[in-house]
């Protein structure tokens, strides 16, 4: 038999000492754990407990094992919603089938558990808007899944709302990008797969008498295009509402939980057209891409909202000179010309009650609240002074850092 575990590989040392040469469906009951919200295989899935740490042992044959634990590390590597891999076992005894290791997703529940459980509150609506927003994320990545189901999907609950991982690869593809055709063919066979599993759901007497699970699952397909068409595609507007609808634009994509790539303005004689590329984005990663660019040490979400207007005032720059602007470039231009000027106009007796990242963040949404109401981009230093006089000048002194620890010591 051979193991092979990703790194570090201390973390399976523990496991060596399982009978692997068994197949799972033998092994004593002593070394398992039963895991009531676990979701239905088609294969021998068993869990075990190793320092503190649960882990997921499902038996299939070698080379879906190897195709599977090779494309989950890549998942994990890029931040894609699924379950992390830790090793595989091949080269069993008797010609059985090679066992995947994961690790089990903490607090995580399948659909069927869900359902089980009423008091969780979850409507058929709001599972099947998760997973079509899982689906979504893998086609923007190039993943074609070959078998989205709810039974292949694990749900963890998120501040109040469902959050869906790819829990089986075994049929997964990965391509550059894919076509029309390939994600409409994965979206059909998700609507047939999910249709069955709300039928297996009425059957068992877990849905609600007035939802149809065939018209819920034929909703599958429009909700996905409805989705898919939000992130990715492209807008025209004037030259006089370009920055602020860029703004508003790069927004609504990171209220959707997506991140945002490369941004083009195209102009033509209907106006600006707005391309965005859209992505998953990986944990960590704004942060670390804003402090590359610019220096600045903020946290997560601010460096998202910093980044985006970063790359705003990058488009605009290459638009205005008709050449291509280096993001290095951008980036010095951007601390210079637009983020210092907003801090450095906040007076010395207002200074210190928000973190500076906090209030440019804070002048963006207000430069956006004055747009839209003027119908016209304001620009960053009507709407800096705005925001000094009338929103920061009213933030409680008492709320700041300093006199939190001025009360405490």
């Amino acid at each position: 038999m051979r193991y092979l575990f990703r790194p570090p590989g201390t973390e399976g040392a523990g496991l060596l000492a399982l009978p692997w040469h068994l197949p799972l469906e033998e092994w004593d009951p002593a070394l398992l754990l039963e895991v009531p919200q676990r979701g239905i295989s088609r294969h021998v899935v068993r869990f075990v407990a190793e320092q503190g740490q649960v882990f997921a042992l499902k038996e299939i044959p070698e080379p879906l094992a190897r195709h599977e634990y090779a494309l989950l590390g890549e998942f994990e590597e890029e931040g894609l919603p699924s379950v992390s891999v830790l090793g595989i076992c091949v080269d069993r005894p008797d010609g059985q089938d090679a066992v995947l290791v994961t690790r089990y997703l903490e607090y995580s529940m399948s659909y069927r558990y869900l359902f089980s459980r009423p008091t969780h509150g979850h409507s058929v609506d709001a599972l099947l808007d998760t997973q079509v927003e899982l689906l979504v994320r893998l086609h923007l990545a190039g993943v074609f899944w070959g078998d989205c189901s709810l039974s292949n999907t694990l749900f963890r609950l998120d501040a109040g709302t469902l959050a869906a991982y790819l829990v089986d690869a075994e049929t997964a593809e990965r391509h550059p990008r894919l076509s029309t055709g390939q994600r409409h063919y994965d979206v059909d066979l998700a609507r047939e797969r999910v249709g069955a599993e709300l039928l297996d759901l009425r059957a068992g007497d877990l849905l609600p008498a007035e939802v149809d699970p065939i018209d819920v699952a034929d909703s599958l397909p429009v909700r996905y295009e409805a989705l898919w068409d939000e992130v990715t595609r492209e807008e025209v507007f004037t030259a006089e509402e370009q920055r602020y609808r860029v703004i508003e634009r790069l927004q609504r994509l990171n209220d959707l939980g997506f991140d945002v790539g490369e941004v083009e303005l195209v102009t033509d004689a209907e106006g600006a057209r707005l391309r965005v590329e859209t992505r998953v984005a990986e944990p960590g990663q704004n942060r670390r891409e804003l402090f590359r660019l610019t220096g600045l040490e903020v946290q997560e979400n601010q460096a998202r909202r910093l980044l985006n207007d970063l790359r705003s005032f990058r488009a605009y720059l290459e638009q205005r000179s008709g050449t291509p602007v280096a993001e290095t470039v951008a980036g010095y231009r951007w601390l210079a010309e637009v983020y210092r000027p907003v801090v450095e106009a906040i007076p010395s007796e207002l200074a210190g009650r928000l973190e500076p990242a906090e209030v440019f963040h804070e002048v963006l949404e207000h430069r956006w609240f004055l747009s839209e109401r003027e119908g016209r981009d304001v620009g960053t230093t009507a709407a800096t002074r705005s925001y000094v006089e009338n929103v920061l000048a009213r933030t409680p002194e008492e709320m700041t850092t300093p006199s939190i620890i001025a009360r405490r010591t």
